[in-house]
């Protein structure tokens, strides 16, 4: 799946600060990796990994889809060419993600809805699945929002870490989905106000999830 010479990007799995590695595969032995070292990919400088650390990393793949795989530091190696060595879960651990589309997973995540021009009422609910781009906010029962409507969404995101990340964003209501067989109304909704960092904690937050759900059998 993974082949010599492919680009790895890297991302620290707990850290906040949104920095990103780039490195190349350079040989692959059974369960580990070996990349050359890797670069900043803000700063363009080398940067030196210490034991034990862990990352998300990620590769495009010969088919031009992304795959996502958790990994840790094994150490380094003295060869002509100074290498790191990286587990690998291996290609049945991979989670595989299209390009151009955000990972959308079916998970309960709190949420506040405020308005912005006092078109509704304030009102705290779960979300039926959400991905880097949007969400399906579950809507409390005698509740709805016309289309197009532009309001606040606090999330609180529980992280694999166990710390929770607290984010505000600005949100455009898209329709209203009704429910059946006394199912809830869900109101899918697109992150208008959204930075890098905090496109990148959902991206994360998905992948953890999906994860998760890989390693219980669930889909």
């Amino acid at each position: 799946m993974i082949n010599i010479g492919d680009t790895i990007i890297l991302e620290p799995k707990y850290s906040t600060d949104n920095e990103r590695y780039r490195c190349k595969l350079v040989e692959k032995k059974g369960e580990e990796l070996y990349i050359d070292y890797p670069v900043n990919m803000n700063t363009g400088k080398t940067v030196f990994l210490l034991d034990g650390t862990q990352f998300k990393a990620s590769f495009v793949g010969k088919d031009n889809t992304v795959y996502l795989f958790e990994t840790e530091v094994q150490g380094r190696v003295k060869q002509n060419i100074p290498m790191i060595a990286l587990s690998y879960p291996g290609n049945q651990d991979l989670v595989r993600v299209q390009r151009r589309q955000f990972v959308r997973v079916e998970t309960a995540v709190d949420v506040a809805l405020h308005p912005i021009n006092h078109d509704f009422s304030p009102f705290v609910t779960i979300t039926g699945d959400i991905s880097a781009g949007g969400a399906a906010i579950v809507l409390p029962l005698n509740t709805t929002l016309e289309p197009e409507t532009i309001f606040n969404c606090w999330l609180v995101l529980p992280m694999q870490s166990g710390d929770y990340h607290y984010i505000v964003l600005k949100s455009r209501a898209i329709r209203i989905i009704h429910g059946r067989n006394g199912e809830r109304d869900k109101m899918p909704i697109e992150f208008i106000g959204i930075s890098d960092a905090e496109r990148q904690l959902l991206i994360r937050f998905t992948f953890e999830r999906q994860l998760n759900f890989k390693r219980k059998g669930m889909k």
